[in-house]
């Protein structure tokens, strides 16, 4: 695929770009490079590829799944205005 003078004048219209009349020449052969590189990609044998969600390895630290802080539910709920069921109430705001 080439991309000439007149479809970089459309991408740039649709992408709401202001772009100088003799810069057209440079975007096109930019933009054409692109797509050459994607196609290049597309080219490639990927089935025995499996996905990956990072190009490292990394594996994230995470900290244990533990309880740290005594329930204080009942406590906070008394000092409430209105509590029902374990939740509390407050007025209604959208009529």
């Amino acid at each position: 695929m080439s991309l000439d003078k007149h479809d970089v004048e459309k991408i740039a219209h649709l992408a709401r770009l202001s772009i100088q009349e003799d810069d057209i020449p440079h975007y096109a052969r930019d933009l054409n490079n692109i797509l050459n590189l994607v196609e290049q990609m597309s080219a490639v044998d990927t089935n025995d590829i499996l996905p990956m969600a990072h190009p490292l390895d990394a594996h994230q630290r995470l900290r244990p799944d533990s309880v740290n802080e005594v329930d204080q539910r009942e406590a906070f709920q008394a000092i409430a205005p209105k509590t029902e069921a374990g939740v509390y109430l407050v007025p209604k705001v959208i009529e």
